[in-house]
């Protein structure tokens, strides 16, 4: 385990089991991590019940900001602009009292409200969600699994930046290799974004020495011999990482190179957020914790974005349409 002290907000009530499953999930990380400190961002009594559960010396580490609003799980994004839990949890992280911010609630929600509450990145107007998968060769880099449904070229584009960069930072792979989701390797395979895409990624500089290997399918995702990051469109990487978790389940468990993607990063906002799928188990949930309090304490929104400062944006990407 990394040292270092990590404070992260909680969001108590997002969730399809919330408030029970995060409860739960907070104790195993605060009890994992003696650097951990946890600021529960909820109903006073929840937070109540985790604090009772706790010795004295683990209570030292919890703090609580009472709020009782919560965003629905089938609410607009636009629900992130309004007072709530996960709001509150921006705010706390804006006001230096949090270090980064963990949710599994509503992922519209929790992108609208990180992105207007810490603000997007230079040439960053669409932020992504990335995933890390234990595939058989070495961990892979999954982006976007949620955060931008229907991109376009240049944002993929951007994505693959990203991509990269957080393969550099949070994991430590060398000149990462940058592989495009599709439905065969050969070129102009494909739909029409991932046709428009191809040449596009074959041009744009990549930080890190981090290098395009063209088309990849389903299977190199798995395998990992391919490609170190992997880039679709959101509702596909979405689909694609729910499919592999439901075969990791029926399997027995994942490969032993690593335990099954928990929880996403967000790239692209000028703060460390860390978004649990909604179904979360209490092990989920401990897993974004911790993969928040990792993020921190290797400075990696700090460094990912000072490197996407030295490359290049595509002209095209300003004219992109952003839904």
């Amino acid at each position: 385990m990394e040292p270092g002290t990590a404070r992260i907000a909680v969001d108590l009530l997002g969730g399809d089991d919330a408030p029970a499953v995060v409860v739960d999930g907070a104790l195993r990380a605060v009890r994992a991590d003696p650097d951990l400190h946890l600021l529960l961002v909820g109903p006073t009594e929840v937070a109540g019940g985790l604090i009772d559960a706790l010795d004295p010396a683990h209570r030292a580490r919890i703090e609580v900001r009472p709020v009782h609003t919560a965003v629905g799980m089938a609410d607009h994004p636009t629900a992130g602009r309004a007072h709530s839990t996960v709001r509150a949890a921006v705010h706390a992280v804006r006001e230096g009292l949090a270090d980064a911010l963990v949710s599994a609630g509503s992922t519209g929600a929790t992108v609208t409200a990180a992105a207007l509450g810490f603000g997007r990145w230079p040439h960053v107007r669409r932020p992504a969600l990335v995933a890390t998968l234990p595939a058989v060769g070495g961990p892979v880099v999954l982006l976007d699994v949620g955060g931008s449904l229907e991109p376009g070229p240049a944002t993929l584009a951007r994505h693959a930046v990203l991509g990269a960069a957080y393969a550099a930072v949070a994991h430590g792979v060398a000149e990462p290799r940058i592989g495009l989701l599709s439905v065969g390797t050969e070129a102009g395979k494909g739909d029409r974004l991932r046709r428009a895409t191809d040449p596009v990624l074959a041009a744009v500089p990549l930080p890190c020495g981090a290098r395009y290997v063209g088309l990849v399918e389903g299977y190199d995702v798995a395998s990992g011999t391919r490609a170190d990051v992997v880039v679709t469109d959101g509702f596909t990487g979405n689909v694609l990482l729910k499919a592999i978790e439901g075969a990791y389940a029926m399997a027995g468990g994942p490969p032993a190179s690593g335990g099954a993607p928990r929880a996403a990063a967000l790239l692209g906002v000028a703060g460390t957020v860390v978004v649990c799928h909604g179904a979360a188990r209490p092990d989920d949930v401990a897993s974004g914790i911790a993969l928040a309090a990792h993020l921190w304490r290797r400075r990696a929104t700090d460094l990912i974005s000072g490197l996407l400062d030295g490359i290049p944006q595509d002209p095209a990407h300003g004219n992109e349409v952003v839904q």
